[in-house]
């Protein structure tokens, strides 16, 4: 029979791997999400490469590089994943205007669009560190 400290240890690893198997399963499930098709027969994630497969060359270095600074907080692990959404945001916003080049204008839209709200003080702050005005996007921080 269990007793004393080792059965206290076994609950715990019990408890400690379902906890672990939920909060893995749940973004497994997300991703199965995205990954269904809808009704044009494209899921999210495939628009989400077709934007950034026919905008890749419209994509300056100085517009990689400002991506690329504003993805930087996001942890190692899930940077890859958000600068994936924000360019494929971004890329559908410059086919929407038939743009030659990604514009500064499309990257704030993008980025905006693209994450939660929790994100865009960070945004701002960023902004006002390169002396960007974002004042004319007050309407979508809201």
């Amino acid at each position: 029979m269990l007793e004393g400290w080792f059965l206290w240890f076994i609950l715990f690893w019990v408890v400690t791997m379902v906890v672990l198997l939920a909060i893995g399963g749940f973004f497994m499930f997300r991703k199965f999400l995205k990954r269904l098709p809808k009704e044009d027969g494209k899921s999210e994630l495939d628009w989400q490469d077709y934007y950034i497969n026919q905008t890749l060359h419209l994509w300056t270095e100085e517009r990689k590089s400002l991506l690329n600074e504003l993805v930087s907080p996001v942890p190692d692990l899930f940077r890859d994943v958000a600068k994936a959404k924000i360019a494929g945001k971004i890329g559908e916003l410059a086919l929407e205007d038939n743009a030659t080049e990604i514009t500064l204008d499309h990257v704030i839209k993008g980025y905006i669009l693209a994450t939660p709200k929790r994100d865009h003080q960070f945004l701002k702050k960023r902004l006002k560190e390169k002396n960007i005005d974002y004042s004319r996007y007050h309407t979508l921080f809201q």
